[in-house]
């Protein structure tokens, strides 16, 4: 072999290793290009589904789209409908926070728009609930697809991390908010503990 053949096997063999080099470098740059589109989706969408799972979000995004076209109260009875399914007037207005006398007067109003309507308990005629009709549904499926589409704007605001940042943080929010209400319920529901004996009914 030639002086000049020994000097060409090394440089062309580094010159072979340096191209391997930088194309893996540059397909892994482009895979990592096509995958930071599809993190940021995925990470926007589970934020989406976080925030609309609140109900104050969900009852600011009433007041803000649906303002003059039905009142709050008749908004958060469509909320309550959606959330519980068909109700009594009584347990309707226990979740409003008024009286049967004001629920009934509302739900009287809502009927007459044509977003619920009263139907008699198959299981026992004398109970009457109250029910979505399917124009109260849709007014509550535009809102959310209203809802969703402000906070996809809003998102749009956040870079990648920001948005895994927050995500990770509203978790943390909701499971520490189930601990304190499954803590509620137990100490709810837990017996109450005998009163001690008095001097009185020990004689």
């Amino acid at each position: 072999m030639s002086a000049a053949g020994l000097a060409e096997g090394p440089v062309a063999d580094s010159s072979l290793m340096g191209y391997i080099v930088n194309m893996t470098l540059t397909i892994s740059a482009e895979q990592n290009a096509s995958a930071a589109p599809s993190r940021r989706r995925k990470l926007a969408d589970e934020l989406i589904e976080e925030l609309v799972s609140t109900p104050r979000e969900k009852m600011n995004a009433y007041r803000a789209w649906h303002r003059g076209a039905l009142s709050l109260v008749h908004l958060n009875v469509l909320s309550v409908l959606e959330a519980e399914g068909p109700i009594s007037m009584g347990r309707l207005a226990e979740a409003l926070d008024v009286s049967v006398a004001s629920a009934t007067g509302i739900v009287s109003r809502m009927t007459t728009r044509g977003v619920v309507e009263r139907r008699h308990d198959s299981a026992d005629r004398r109970v009457v609930l109250v029910h979505l009709t399917a124009a109260g549904a849709n007014v509550n499926q535009s809102l959310e697809v209203h809802h969703r589409e402000r906070l996809g704007e809003l998102l749009e605001q956040l870079s990648a991390e920001e948005m895994a940042g927050f995500l990770l943080g509203l978790r943390a929010m909701h499971a520490a908010r189930a601990r304190l209400l499954a803590a509620a319920d137990a100490a709810s529901t837990a017996p109450l503990a005998p009163a001690p004996a008095t001097a009185e009914a020990g004689r």
